[in-house]
């Protein structure tokens, strides 16, 4: 697999690009998290929109699960008032299996708002939904993408999400 970093320069263009194939006006913003908190927040800087929601959503990682379709748990999502009847865009970096996006779009759809779904990258061929795609992409691809904020993930100088204790 091929990997590809994108520089912010490459990411501001890319959003652009996205951002010109909206279909504004919309209520608020979901950021879906991490990945798409930047590029959400970019978009609603472009688009001068206040209301950025966000939605956390974790998928089990257990090895040993044979299904690769799960149930979602929702770390953080909008409470339903924020949603009914509104039009809101829903943004993440990338559509890889779809699992977290779609999750967060049947939520939405639940509540009784409407949805329109944009990433960064579409990996159409490892979609584990092929009658859908997102709304709104800036491009196709199979590669493995490096996005400038996870440059510290790449590093052989990662911070530890806990403190290391040494027991002696």
């Amino acid at each position: 697999m091929k990997h590809t970093y994108l520089s912010w320069h490459d990411t501001e263009e890319l959003l652009t690009q996205l951002t010109f194939k909206l279909n504004p006006p919309y209520d608020s913003i979901l950021v879906i998290t991490r990945g798409g908190i930047i590029p959400g927040g970019m978009i609603a800087e472009a688009l001068k929109m206040k209301e950025v929601l966000t939605a956390a959503v974790l998928f089990s990682e257990d090895p040993g699960n044979s299904t690769r379709l799960s149930w979602p748990r929702f770390l953080q999502f909008p409470a339903d008032p924020l949603l009914v009847g509104r039009k809101i865009l829903v943004v993440d970096n990338l559509w890889y299996q779809g699992r977290t996006i779609m999750a967060v779009k049947g939520r939405i759809e639940t509540a009784g708002g409407h949805p329109e779904l944009a990433v960064i990258h579409w990996k159409q061929k490892s979609s584990l939904f092929p009658d859908q795609q997102p709304d709104y992409y800036a491009e196709t691809t199979e590669d493995f993408i490096h996005y400038p904020w996870q440059r510290i993930d790449d590093s052989d100088y990662r911070i530890p999400a806990a403190p290391v204790v040494t027991l002696s």
